[in-house]
């Protein structure tokens, strides 16, 4: 079944890659915007949060194989995969509202079972936000390649990064115009050489000017000082994240990473001393395209 769904008037579809993600589409409207979201399977849930510039499309191996057994929900954020892309007039593209769509979503889903959250990327930051608020519906906690907390003090900011996010005259063109976050993220997020269309699923949504907003402005949002608007948030979970330590956790992690390195990592292992730590020495940023059925059966024996 091919999929398609026109946002800004361009359509987005998967064709050609329709066999990787055949899953039924599901939505919710949060605040005037549509979320897309995945429900597939029964059983105990188990959300999957993901960051930039990746979508629902990133967990489909998790999806498959642990469907079966659990109740397997992964939303795309507000701006990516098939969700609504508004301007930035029209919504406010900071990790609050991300935190806040988050829990519109599981509220509205109604779940009675302790949740088990699986989270890549930006989507560490997130749903480490929505679980110290909503302590008393956690389970188990998978972390990759993310992070919980402000710049660990060995890490320096990418300069890549940096130029996205403080040279808008630049970034502009080449992010919105030339799609070089997403486009290059296939090639510089992987270890492994993606096939055609894995790269064509992760690019898909991003296929217009005005769809990569939000590539754009979850740098843009990255808080490095108290000046940025999600400073104060980041510094509340950064402070709290030890409440999170009653929970069994387990970190998946690409050592090959150019942005959540080691040095992240490490600061994981500081912070969650007991946590199950596996770490993949041939796998970069995206960890479950390079080890899909490796960290797989990780996460079932974990679940």
């Amino acid at each position: 079944m091919v999929i398609k769904r026109t946002i800004n008037n361009k359509t987005t579809s998967t064709r050609g890659f329709e066999h990787l993600y055949p899953f039924k589409p599901h939505f919710i409207r949060i605040n005037g915007h549509y979320m897309h979201y995945l429900d597939e399977g029964c059983g105990r849930p188990v959300i999957m949060v993901h960051g930039n510039p990746t979508w629902s499309f990133y967990f489909r191996q998790l999806v498959n194989d642990l469907s079966p057994r659990y109740r397997v929900i992964v939303p795309d954020h507000i701006g990516c995969g098939f969700s609504d892309k508004p301007s930035e007039k029209e919504y406010d593209y900071t990790l609050e509202t991300r935190v806040n769509d988050l829990d519109a979503l599981i509220k509205s889903l109604d779940l009675k079972e302790k949740i088990t959250l699986i989270v890549h990327d930006w989507g560490g930051m997130i749903a480490s936000a929505w679980a110290l608020q909503n302590l008393n519906k956690i389970g188990k906690i998978v972390i990759t390649n993310t992070s919980g907390f402000f710049l660990p003090e060995t890490k320096r900011f990418p300069f890549r990064l940096w130029l996205i996010k403080y040279l808008t005259f630049l970034a502009i063109p080449a992010v919105l115009g030339f799609n070089i976050f997403s486009e290059s993220a296939v090639f510089m997020a992987a270890a492994t050489d993606l096939k055609k269309e894995v790269k064509k699923g992760l690019t898909a949504p991003y296929n217009s000017w005005k769809n990569r907003i939000a590539t754009l402005k979850f740098v843009q949002d990255i808080p490095l000082s108290p000046k940025d608007a999600s400073y104060d948030l980041v510094r509340y979970v950064d402070k709290n994240l030890h409440k999170l330590k009653k929970f069994p956790m387990m970190i998946l992690w690409g050592k090959k990473d150019f942005v959540f390195d080691l040095a992240f990592l490490n600061e994981w292992k500081k912070r969650f001393p007991a946590a199950k730590v596996h770490l993949f020495k041939d796998a970069g940023h995206y960890l479950f395209e390079d080890r899909p059925f490796e960290t797989s059966v990780l996460i079932q024996n974990f679940l």
